[in-house]
């Protein structure tokens, strides 16, 4: 059997080029004693892949030159030769950027038996998901009341942690660009403040407008400018969780950190950084406890859909330009 995958064979400078990756297909072996073959039918892009392209060890192994890509997926098992899986069995796993996956099954995970989307594993009940709920509640410490702070808001993190510190009482705001973005935070009772045409200070006026008593926490997805506006608007004892860098990803040069860094010692705040996997033993307990509400309407969620294996590397670079609501998804 066959099996379509997209791969790189050179390490980008800056906003990778759609030429940069290359569609191959390659013959698969035959199964081994406890390996699986999926039949992929949704694919997810995240931004921290963009990081996995550089060649250089982070928190993450980079993608290996020529091999393929590699990121969350979910499919269905046509074949197995491991007792924990047979034909038909719907999975998740890491081996997506392809149409066929065949991979050891102790790589391999049941879709949890909830009323939802197969997709929403890869979304609200995935990674997103459990990554908003550790950023707020195991990094940022929320409390009951806090004004609660989010950049990139209506990103497939942003608009499951601006819900969830909804819920929790205090002024919720959120960052975001388009029209239709904004409304959707409206929507959810969640001030929202556009960055579009506004340097640092300009947005770290209109912040202070639409929470004038400053924030308790800040999720923070983007950097550059929204960090400086965030530092401006803290109260005494914030905390920030840092969940990305989005603004920094296709950098080819180091950029500048915020002028007023000085913010975290006037207002004694804690600025931690968090990768979800370091953190992966909440996964279950956070899905347990949200795949009913979901699975209810109680949770709103979004997702951009793309069509098709040949979308994919589109459907990636449009995450740098804000152009998906929710969660970035690629349907085979």
């Amino acid at each position: 059997m066959q099996s379509r995958y997209y791969t790189i064979h050179e390490h980008p400078q800056g906003l990778p080029s759609r030429e940069l990756f290359a569609l191959e297909q390659r013959e698969l072996g035959a199964l081994a004693e406890g390996e699986v073959r999926i039949r992929n039918s949704w694919l997810s892009v995240d931004p921290y892949m963009r990081g996995r392209m550089d060649g250089v060890t982070t928190y993450i192994e980079p993608f290996v030159l020529g091999e393929p890509l590699e990121g969350a997926a979910v499919g269905e098992v046509i074949e197995s030769r491991d007792a924990r899986f047979k034909v038909g069995d719907k999975v998740s796993h890491m081996a997506g950027w392809r149409d066929i996956a065949q991979l050891p099954a102790e790589q391999v995970e049941p879709l949890p038996d909830f009323d939802v989307p197969e997709q929403a594993y890869l979304g609200v009940l995935g990674m997103p998901g459990t990554t908003a709920w550790v950023g707020l509640n195991v990094i940022a410490d929320m409390q009951k009341g806090d004004n609660v702070l989010v950049s990139a808001a209506s990103g497939a993190v942003g608009s499951l942690a601006v819900q969830l510190a909804k819920a929790n009482g205090g002024t919720v705001v959120g960052i975001a660009g388009d029209q239709h973005k904004l409304d959707w935070l409206e929507s959810q009772g969640v001030k929202a403040v556009s960055y579009k045409g506004k340097n640092a200070a300009e947005l770290s006026k209109a912040l202070k407008e639409a929470c004038p008593e400053g924030f308790d926490v800040y999720y923070e997805n983007v950097g550059g400018d929204c960090l400086e506006a965030a530092l401006n608007n803290l109260r005494v004892g914030a905390r920030i969780a840092v969940c990305g860098m989005i603004a920094r990803y296709n950098d080819d040069a180091p950029a500048a950190g915020p002028g007023n860094l000085a913010m975290i010692l006037i207002r004694r705040a804690r600025m931690q950084g968090f990768i979800v996997f370091d953190h992966w033993e909440h996964h279950t307990d956070f899905v347990n406890e949200f795949g009913p509400r979901v699975a209810s309407g109680e949770i709103d969620y979004r997702e951009t859909v793309k069509e098709g294996l040949e979308s994919l590397p589109d459907a990636f670079l449009a995450l740098f330009s804000g152009a998906n609501q929710g969660k970035m998804l690629v349907k085979l």
